[in-house]
């Protein structure tokens, strides 16, 4: 982790809190179903309960409308447990920014939790899914990165309260943050030059995207200064075959590639 993000309270320390958070979660989560870890399996609550959840419009053999639980559900439940007694150790919340970083983790959790989505599988008589049996799964943890980082721009910058024991919002006008709101104590640096002091290596020589008008863009990644092309020469291996036994031969392939550095 850079060396100014481990100690500050900014946002992008929050990113980075909430995100951790998450991936603990997402990982343990969908490795109990998977079978990858023993002291876990499938979150098999919702066949326990014994509901029948309301009904789907589809129509089985009987004429009624029906779908049950069952299969393997992603224990998110074990998931939330995990990360809050891995992730969360040595935050107290004494400290403000032991606050801001125990509500950041669990914004990150908050955001596991609502991706959550129902998956069906139909059975019947030559596929007729005359009866489905449905479990909760989680998606790519993409989806679930996409979300917090929109939450990242959004961030609210927060200060305890009188009674020091909740975040309020900085700017008296905004409104609370939310559970899966990230919030911070205090503006960024500026990461477009080298500071060794607080280990922020800059973005000069940095490669960019001249088509993109994200953070990969060389117009935001070069923080204005501007960017040099060069044309390069790849020599990489191609062709690969494989030779019975056990051998593999490739190429060498040689090609021209483009590419664009920050100044």
């Amino acid at each position: 982790m850079n060396l100014y993000l481990s100690v500050a309270g900014c946002r992008e320390t929050a990113f980075i809190y909430a995100i951790t958070s998450a991936a603990v979660t997402h990982t343990v989560a969908r490795s109990c179903a998977e079978g990858s870890i023993e002291s876990c399996t499938c979150d098999y609550s919702h066949q326990s309960k014994g509901q029948r959840p309301k009904a789907t419009g589809l129509t089985n053999v009987a004429g009624v409308r029906d779908w049950e639980w069952g299969g393997c559900s992603d224990n998110i439940g074990f998931g939330f447990k995990f990360s809050r007694e891995f992730v969360d150790t040595g935050e107290r919340g004494r400290s403000l920014r032991e606050k801001m970083n125990l509500h950041n983790n669990e914004a990150g959790r908050a955001h596991v939790m609502a991706e959550m989505r129902q998956e069906c599988k139909c059975h019947g008589m030559s596929g007729s899914c005359t009866v489905k049996t449905c479990w909760m799964k989680l998606p790519n943890f993409r989806v679930i990165g996409d979300a917090l980082k929109d939450r990242f721009d959004g961030a609210s910058r927060v200060m305890v309260s009188n009674e020091g024991e909740r975040l309020n919002p900085y700017n008296p006008d905004h409104k609370p943050p939310g559970t899966k709101d990230l919030v911070y104590l205090e503006t960024s640096p500026g990461f477009c030059d080298k500071n060794p002091a607080l280990g922020i290596q800059g973005t000069h020589g940095r490669q960019c995207n001249d088509t993109s008008i994200g953070v990969d863009g060389c117009d935001l990644m070069c923080c204005g200064r501007g960017y040099k092309t060069q044309e390069i020469t790849v020599v990489e291996r191609c062709a690969c075959t494989f030779i019975w036994c056990c051998e593999v031969k490739c190429k060498t392939c040689r090609t021209k590639k483009t590419i664009h550095t920050c100044l």
